[in-house]
């Protein structure tokens, strides 16, 4: 019976696939987002991000979807920290949920429904952004259940450019932490 169990375990993981965040110390890919930031839009380019110092983006599958506000709620919380370690802090995705119909649209469509959550849980604290899926590939964050969406992905960008941490876990909980620590190792 192990034995079956065994089998059947790895049989699923090697039909699963294998995604993986880009490596530590590659140039990170520039991008150009549309996106949202104290209610307004807003455009995000990681060049001119990186002239301030280093950048967290934090990929996250949706906005107004369980895990997805926790997280950004927890970045929220702990932005004046970010800011504090001289770090740009930016939530970017390819998807979200319309809370009143919970219907699942692409963020690049809709980006009221971006505008409402970075009003409610980003707080206006930082920006947030939809991003084509041209970036979803480019950063290697595709979401396996939804080939133009994101994964949990989190990245701390040095300021020359280069990644510094790539965390991907789908559990929120532990992308804020590890963020803020490898932002204060960079100094």
């Amino acid at each position: 019976m192990k034995r079956i169990l065994a089998a059947v375990a790895m049989a699923a993981l090697m039909a699963a696939p294998a995604f993986a965040a880009l490596e530590q110390g590659t140039k990170a890919p520039d991008i150009t987002a549309t996106g949202m930031l104290d209610g307004k839009e807003f455009t995000f380019k990681l060049s001119d991000a990186l002239k301030k110092g280093p950048v967290v983006i934090y990929f996250f599958p949706a906005a107004f979807t369980a895990g997805c506000t926790i997280e950004t709620k927890a970045f929220a919380d702990a932005a004046d920290q970010f800011k504090a370690a001289g770090a740009t802090l930016v939530g970017l995705t390819a998807g979200a949920q319309d809370p009143d119909s919970k219907k699942m649209v692409l963020a690049t469509e809709n980006l009221p429904l971006l505008q409402r959550f970075s009003e409610e849980d980003c707080r206006n604290k930082f920006p947030i952004a939809a991003v084509t899926p041209e970036t979803v590939k480019a950063y290697n964050v595709v979401l396996a259940q939804k080939p133009d969406w994101t994964d949990r992905t989190s990245y701390v960008i040095a300021k020359d450019g280069k990644i510094a941490l790539a965390y991907t876990d789908m559990k929120p909980n532990d992308h804020i932490t590890k963020t803020l620590e490898a932002v204060k190792a960079l100094k």
